[in-house]
């Protein structure tokens, strides 16, 4: 189908993104990648007045440090993440993790922020997000505010950014040394979203597991953090024990909704899997 008409904007600084949204209103949509929006409008399930294109923005693009934190601009796309030595470096789980997002054509036009933004549990970087304790920079007329991963999804395609912010920045802690960590996902065939995916960032010490994180992928209305699974971890040895008791009560949390992808029951017992499997891969390389 074809869209209905709207007007296209192009602005070249965030300010001028933000003033946009601001005379606008609920009439516009911002644009990164598009592999959401645009399917959307082609269908009319989405209708905007006016589209607020971010490609030409500069400055919401790139990777960089800043002290103990690695920080990615908003519309850097999912091959740059891949290729980046600093992030394979201090944070290895999100370039591992974005080669298993869709298919080379869309990484080289899908964006991270856009990913994050646009608030659909099936899309991978909530979760990831949500393992590796990243803040989100939002701005808007009022400046900036930050707000962390785990409290930022609130529905499906509902986040805390508010109609007249733009999300600039992806912040996240480096990993401290022995970290672990894995993405295991199940889908159906390349470039499909998971029928169930888990995330996982471990540390140990002395045998005993230290640090855990455990978050969820197209498993609910929202990404999810297994804050019950990580417990069942903490200050435990690893052992098939441990495990299945996180993988269970990961599995206690799940939402899931029946599609072509499977039934409730299957997409749940996918769940447990995957968190065996991400726990298992993530301790294998505490070293």
């Amino acid at each position: 189908m074809i869209p209905s008409g709207f007007d296209y904007h192009a602005p070249r600084t965030v300010g001028d993104a933000i003033q946009l949204l601001g005379t606008l209103g609920g009439d516009a949509k911002l644009l990164a990648g598009g592999h959401s929006l645009l399917p959307m409008m082609k269908l009319r399930f989405a209708q905007p007045a006016h589209l607020i294109d971010l490609n030409r923005i500069d400055s919401l693009r790139g990777i960089r440090e800043d002290g103990a934190a690695v920080v990615i601009g908003a519309m850097t796309v999912e091959n740059e993440l891949i290729r980046s030595p600093l992030l394979w470096q201090k944070v290895p789980l999100l370039p591992e993790a974005a080669s298993q997002i869709a298919d080379p054509q869309v990484r080289n036009r899908g964006t991270i922020g856009g990913d994050i933004a646009h608030g659909d549990p099936a899309n991978d970087h909530p979760a990831l997000a949500i393992a590796l304790d990243a803040v989100f920079v939002l701005e808007g007329p009022k400046g900036r505010r930050e707000v962390r991963a785990e409290g930022f999804f609130q529905g499906t395609y509902m986040t805390d950014m508010a109609e007249d912010e733009i999300l600039v920045e992806i912040r996240m802690p480096a990993f401290a040394p022995k970290t672990g960590y894995a993405y295991e996902k199940l889908k159906r065939k390349t470039g499909d979203w998971a029928t169930a995916a888990a995330a996982v960032v471990l540390r140990m010490d002395g045998g005993n597991v230290s640090h855990a994180r455990i978050a969820l992928t197209n498993l609910a209305p929202t990404a999810l953090r297994a804050a019950d699974a990580e417990a069942a971890l903490i200050g435990k040895p690893l052992g098939d024990a441990s495990i299945s008791d996180a993988a269970a009560k990961a599995m206690a949390i799940c939402d899931p909704v029946e599609d072509l992808r499977g039934d409730r029951d299957y997409k749940i017992a996918m769940a447990g899997q995957m968190v065996r499997r991400a726990i298992a891969k993530a301790a294998s390389r505490c070293q």
